[in-house]
């Protein structure tokens, strides 16, 4: 009796003509794409967020407050008190710094009357950035 091979069969043919090829799984590269994606949207958010502002301008007044704040995310925090009119009560514009040399040039300049230049930038999903959504970009010193 001579050994007998198995022998497998060929796969079904479709009507086309050629067999079938088993079935991809379809939900591991999802569970990969859907994360990367929502990951890069939101980079594309900050970005954004970060680089367009919103509006433009300037105040004047004397930093009262001006300090690196976080935890984590250390950022330049402050306050500018602008005073209208002599004995009036002043009103504060709290703004943040992200540049490390606009911080020292404030340091530089705290108790005299200055102008700030700031950007607002809206939307900034995270306190990492900056406390305020009024980042200042530029200052310089007002009067004598």
């Amino acid at each position: 009796m001579p050994d007998k091979q198995p022998t497998t069969a060929p796969p079904p043919a479709t009507p086309g003509g050629s067999a079938e090829k088993p079935r991809r799984r379809r939900g591991c590269g999802a569970a990969i794409a859907v994360p990367l994606v929502l990951a890069g949207l939101f980079a594309l958010y900050v970005f954004a967020a970060l680089h367009f502002s919103y509006s433009q301008g300037e105040r004047a007044g004397y930093v009262q407050k001006f300090s690196r704040k976080g935890w984590v995310c250390k950022s330049w925090e402050g306050e500018l008190a602008m005073a209208n009119l002599p004995g009036a009560m002043p009103r504060v514009f709290q703004f943040s710094v992200r540049d490390p040399q606009t911080a020292a040039r404030i340091t530089q300049l705290m108790g005299r009357r200055v102008a700030l230049t700031y950007e607002q930038h809206r939307g900034v999903p995270t306190s990492c950035f900056g406390e305020t959504e009024y980042f200042v970009v530029g200052v310089q010193p007002v009067g004598p």
